[in-house]
C-alpha cells in the first residue's frame, strides 16, 4: 500500500529549545497560544509541555500516523474546480486549538441565546410576522429575498422548533473578543469533519489528550440523536430516521455518508425516497418504508420541485405538502436558509431586545446595510476598512466576498457606483483581522489566522446544547484573507481543556441494554443496491482486464522479435484485451505494425475509452464512494490501495516499461483479489451482499464469454501455447493440470471455462449461482413479468450450456474455425446484457447514479448543498 501525501512535519529536526519558544506571534493579531509578551497561556501549558516533552522525532512519527489514517479512510473535501475533485484529501493541522473551558462557557452561552433568537425569528417569520410589522426589521428584506419560501408560511413543525442545528464562525478580534461572522442556518455542514479530527488526534497523541482532560464530543451527538427521535409524530419508540443528501459530487459528501455511519441512519438521495398519500417513504427491495424525520443537508429550494424549485432533481416532489400536513419531520425546517443573509446582521440587537426581551450576549462582528440611507453613508466613508458582501447571500454559498483594502481606487468607485445602483443588494463589515494559531512548518512553528466554526443542536427539553470545540479552519497561506473550506482551508482540532477528569461516554450502547434482533435485508435502498451491483461488475472488469494485461506482459516481455507477434498467441489475446477495454464485441482485429507494448499501455492507461483498466479502477472507486456508508473501513482501505495504484503512474506512463507493468499489475490483482476476500469473509449474507455478488457474477460471465470469443472459436498454428494462457488468465491453470496432466486441447480446456459448475471462474457456475441469488430477492418490488423475465433470462442460460455437446463445441471445420462454439458464445453474448438490463428494470431502474458516472454534470459552488 502507498503511503499518504508527504507530511507537514518531514523536515523537523530535533531542538531542545523547545517548540513554544521558537514561535514568534503576529503583532496585529490576538495569538491563540501565547499572549502579548510572548508568554504560553495558561489552558496551553499542559499541552506545550507535554507535546515538546515527545520531542520533535516522535511528533513527526505519530503524525505520519495521522497522514495515513485520514488517506486510509478516504478523509476528503471537494473544493469545486479542484483538479483532485472529490479525491482531494482532507487538510488537518497536528497542533489542536486550545481553549480555556470559563472562556468557551461564556461563548456557549452567548450562542445559545442566539441559536433561540433565530429559531425564535423563523417562527415569526413564517408566522405572525410582528418583526416586520414592529419595524424590527425592513420588510423587503425579507419578502424580496429569494430564500423566503411562500409556501412554506403558516407551516408549523413539531414541537414548534425551526431551528434544530445551528453553526456559527467565529472570530476573535485583536481584543481578545469573539464575534460572530457567519450565522448557518440552513443545513450546516462541518461537525462531522470536527468528529473525524477529534478520532485521529485522540487516536495519534492518547496520552496528550487524556492528560489535557479535553471534553468529549459524543454528549453532542447523544443530543443530536434524542432530538430527531423526538420529531417523529409517529413510531416514536423507533422512529425511522434518513440523512438526506444532495449526492456523492456534493463537497462534503464524505461528512454526509460519515455522520450517518455514526449516527445509525440511512443515506439517502431525493431519488430514494417518495410521496405517497400525503407520507414520505423509502424505496427499497422490500417495498416502501415510512420515513418519520428527515435530517437534510440539500438547500431549501432544491427539497421540493413541485413547490419550490421546479427544475430540482435532487427533492422530492410533494415533501412541502407532507410537512405542511404532519406526516413527516425535516431539520431544520424547510426556509430556514433565510436567515444566513449578511443583511440581518445589523438589526439582530433590535429582534434579541423585540423577540426574547434580551441585549444580544454574543456580539456580531460590526456590519452595515447599504439599504438603509444612515448605513450607506458609513460604508461610503469608510470603505477601505470595510468588507463588502452581498445583502441575500444564502443557498449554500456566500456570494462574493470584496476587501476594500485590496481595491485600488479606481476599483473602489466602481463598486460604489454599483452600490448606488442597488443598495439593498450589499452589506459592509468591519474589516476584522482574525486570531493566529501555531502552524507546524518544517521545523518550526508559524501563526497562521483562524476562524472557529461551532456547532449547536436543539435539547429535547429547550435550550441548545454547543458541542464543546468545533472545527477550526485555518487560512491557506500566511497572506490569505478569506478563510473557508471551498477556498481551501485547512483545519484543527479544537480542545476544550478541564482541570477534572471529563465524562468518558460513549455513544456506543451499553452491553446491559437489550437489543432489538434483526436479520433483514429487505429494507436496503434501491439506489444502494444498484450501486453494489455496479461495484461488483467494476470490480470484476477490472480484475479480468488486469488478469489478461498480466499474461500478455509476460508473453511480450519473452518475445524478442516483434514479427512473431502476428500468427502467435498473442494476437488472439491482445484483441480479447481490446475488445474488453473498448466495451464492444465487435473489435477489428489487431493490426499486426502497431507494436504490443503500445497496445497494452493503451489498454491499460488511455484516458479517452471508458473501459481501459485505469477508467475502470477509477469508476470501482467512484461507484464505492457514492454509498460510503455501506463499505466497512478495512475494505475502503483496499479500495483506496487498488486506486492509488493506478493514480501513482499516471504521470510515467510514456516511458513505462513491460517489466514493471507486470509488476504494476501483480499489485493490482492483488488488490481485487483482497477486495474479493472482503466481501466473501466478511460481509453479511443480506441483500446488500446478494447484489454486490450478482454483479460480480454477472461481469465475470460476460469476460470470460470476451476470452472464450477472442480466442479459441477459431484455431491458430500453435494452439497450445495459447490455451495455456487463457487457462491462465481465467485462473483455472492448476485444475486442468490437475485433471489432464500436461496435455493441452481445446475441448477440456472449453468444458472447464464454460459448463463445469464446480469451477468458480466458468460461465456455468455464474449462471447458477445468479439463478440462486435470484431465487432470494424479494418479490413485493417486482411485477409478476419482471419477475419472470430475470428468472427465464439465467435459466435459459443454464440450460444451453448443460445441453451443449463439449466435444462438438471443440471441433473445427475446413477453415479451422469452431461455428457451433461460436454460436453458443454469440447467444451467451446476448442473453447476458438482457439479464443485466432485466434485473435493472426489476430493482434499480429509478437510479442511475453508477452508471451514469462519466456524464454526471459537476454541482457548482454551494448547490444543492451547504459546503
Amino acid at each position: 500500500m502507498h503511503g499518504p501525501p508527504s507530511s507537514p512535519l518531514a523536515d523537523v529536526v530535533d531542538d531542545d529549545r523547545g517548540l513554544s519558544r521558537q514561535y514568534v506571534a503576529s503583532a496585529r493579531s490576538f495569538d491563540e497560544m501565547v499572549d502579548a509578551g510572548g508568554a504560553v497561556r495558561p489552558q496551553w501549558a499542559r499541552f506545550i509541555d507535554r507535546l515538546e516533552a515527545l520531542g520533535t522525532i516522535e511528533l513527526r512519527a505519530r503524525w505520519e500516523q495521522a497522514q495515513q489514517l485520514i488517506h486510509d479512510n478516504g478523509v476528503s473535501f471537494n473544493v469545486y474546480g479542484d483538479a483532485q475533485g472529490m479525491e482531494r484529501p482532507w487538510q488537518l493541522s497536528p497542533i489542536p486549538v486550545v481553549i480555556a473551558p470559563d472562556e468557551f462557557a461564556t461563548v456557549a452561552a452567548g450562542l445559545a441565546q442566539r441559536a433561540h433568537l433565530l429559531d425564535r425569528l423563523l417562527a415569526d417569520i413564517y408566522g405572525p410576522q410582528r418583526c416586520l410589522s414592529e419595524g424590527w426589521l425592513p420588510p423587503e428584506l425579507v419578502l424580496a429575498h429569494p430564500g423566503f419560501l411562500r409556501p412554506c408560511h403558516g407551516v408549523h413543525p413539531p414541537q414548534g422548533r425551526f431551528l434544530h442545528f445551528y453553526a456559527a464562525d467565529l472570530l476573535r478580534a485583536p481584543s481578545g473578543q469573539f464575534h460572530v461572522l457567519t450565522d448557518r442556518t440552513q443545513a450546516p455542514s462541518g461537525a462531522g469533519y470536527a468528529l473525524e479530527n477529534r478520532i485521529v488526534v485522540a487516536r495519534v497523541f492518547p496520552d496528550l489528550f487524556r492528560d489535557c482532560n479535553v471534553q468529549r464530543l459524543a454528549l453532542f451527538f447523544r443530543s443530536m440523536r434524542q432530538m430527531l427521535a423526538a420529531l417523529a409524530t409517529e413510531h416514536r419508540e423507533n422512529p425511522r430516521i434518513v440523512l438526506l443528501s444532495p449526492g456523492p459530487y456534493n463537497a462534503t459528501y464524505f461528512e454526509q455518508a460519515f455522520l450517518a455511519q455514526y449516527l445509525g441512519y440511512n443515506l439517502v438521495d431525493g431519488a430514494d425516497l417518495t410521496v405517497r398519500d400525503g407520507r414520505v417513504f423509502l424505496k427499497t427491495l422490500g417495498g416502501l418504508h415510512r420515513i418519520d424525520v428527515i435530517l437534510r443537508r440539500l438547500n431549501d429550494d432544491y427539497c421540493d420541485p413541485l413547490e419550490l424549485r421546479a427544475d430540482s432533481t435532487l427533492g422530492i416532489p410533494g415533501l412541502v405538502q407532507a410537512v405542511r400536513d404532519g406526516k413527516v419531520a425535516v431539520a431544520n425546517a424547510l426556509g430556514s436558509g433565510i436567515l444566513q443573509m449578511p443583511a440581518l446582521v445589523p438589526f439582530l440587537p433590535a429582534l434579541c431586545r423585540g423577540l426574547l426581551g434580551e441585549e444580544l450576549k454574543l456580539p456580531s462582528v460590526p456590519s452595515w446595510w447599504c439599504g438603509d440611507p444612515a448605513q450607506l453613508s458609513y460604508v461610503r466613508d469608510n470603505l477601505p476598512t470595510l468588507v463588502v458582501k452581498q445583502a441575500y447571500a444564502t443557498a449554500g454559498h456566500f456570494g462574493q466576498t470584496i476587501f476594500g483594502e485590496a481595491l485600488t481606487a479606481g476599483e473602489r468607485a466602481a463598486l460604489l457606483s454599483r452600490i448606488a445602483a442597488g443598495p439593498a443588494r450589499f452589506v459592509a463589515q468591519e474589516r476584522i483581522h482574525p486570531s493566529t494559531t501555531p502552524l507546524m512548518d518544517g521545523d518550526r512553528l508559524t501563526p497562521r489566522q483562524m476562524i472557529l466554526r461551532s456547532f449547536l443542536v436543539a435539547r429535547t427539553g429547550g435550550g441548545y446544547d454547543v458541542m464543546p470545540g468545533g472545527l477550526s479552519l485555518i487560512a491557506g497561506g500566511p497572506d490569505e484573507r478569506e478563510i473557508s473550506m471551498q477556498a481551501g482551508a485547512g483545519s484543527k482540532d479544537t480542545w476544550v481543556v478541564s482541570e477534572r477528569p471529563v465524562s468518558t461516554f460513549s455513544l456506543l450502547p451499553p452491553s446491559s441494554q437489550p437489543i432489538a434482533l434483526s436479520r433483514g435485508g429487505g429494507d436496503l435502498p434501491s439506489r444502494v443496491a444498484d450501486n453494489l451491483f455496479w461495484l461488483g461488475r467494476y470490480a470484476e472488469r477490472a480484475e479480468a482486464i488486469a488478469r489478461l494485461a498480466r499474461t500478455i506482459c509476460l508473453r511480450v516481455s519473452e518475445q524478442t522479435d516483434p514479427r512473431l507477434i502476428d500468427g502467435s498467441e498473442l494476437t488472439p489475446l491482445l484483441t480479447a484485451l481490446y475488445m474488453q477495454t473498448h466495451a464492444t464485441l465487435h473489435a477489428p482485429p489487431v493490426a499486426p505494425a502497431t507494436p504490443a507494448e503500445d497496445r497494452l499501455i493503451d489498454a491499460i492507461f488511455d484516458s479517452q475509452h471508458a473501459a481501459t483498466l485505469r477508467a475502470t479502477i477509477r469508476s470501482t472507486h467512484r461507484v464505492a464512494g457514492v454509498i460510503r456508508d455501506r463499505i466497512s473501513a478495512d475494505t475502503w482501505r483496499v479500495l483506496t490501495a487498488l486506486d492509488q495504484e493506478i493514480r501513482e503512474v499516471d504521470i510515467g506512463v510514456g516511458s513505462y516499461h513491460v517489466a514493471a507493468l507486470a509488476r504494476l499489475l501483480d499489485r493490482v490483482v492483488m488488490n481485487l483479489a483482497a477486495l474479493s476476500g472482503m466481501v466473501m469473509e466478511s460481509m453479511t449474507r443480506g441483500q446488500a451482499w446478494r447484489f454486490l455478488d450478482m454483479g460480480r457474477r454477472l461481469e465475470r460471465a460476460i469476460n470470460v464469454v470476451f476470452l472464450l470469443r477472442a480466442s479459441l472459436t477459431s484455431t491458430i498454428e500453435r494452439e497450445g501455447p495459447l490455451l495455456e494462457a487463457v487457462l491462465e488468465v481465467a485462473d483455472s491453470g492448476i485444475t486442468y493440470r490437475r485433471r489432464y496432466l500436461a496435455s493441452l486441447q481445446a475441448t477440456p480446456v472449453i468444458d472447464l471455462l464454460l459448463a463445469d459448475e464446480t469451477n468458480p471462474r466458468s460461465v456455468a457456475y455464474q449462471l447458477a449461482a445468479l439463478s440462486g441469488h435470484m431465487g432470494q430477492l424479494p418479490g413485493q418490488a417486482r411485477g409478476p413479468s419482471l419477475a419472470a423475465a430475470d428468472d427465464r433470462l439465467a435459466l435459459v442460460g443454464i440450460d444451453r450450456v448443460r445441453t451443449a455437446d463439449m466435444v462438438e463445441l471443440g471441433m473445427t471445420d475446413e477453415q479451422g474455425r469452431r461455428p457451433q462454439l461460436a454460436a453458443l458464445l454469440e447467444q451467451l453474448g446476448r442473453d447476458l446484457p438482457r439479464l443485466s438490463d432485466a434485473l435493472s428494470a426489476s430493482y434499480l431502474s429509478h437510479a442511475a447514479v453508477s452508471r451514469q458516472l462519466g456524464r454526471h454534470r459537476t454541482l457548482r459552488p454551494g448547490e444543492g448543498g451547504d459546503g
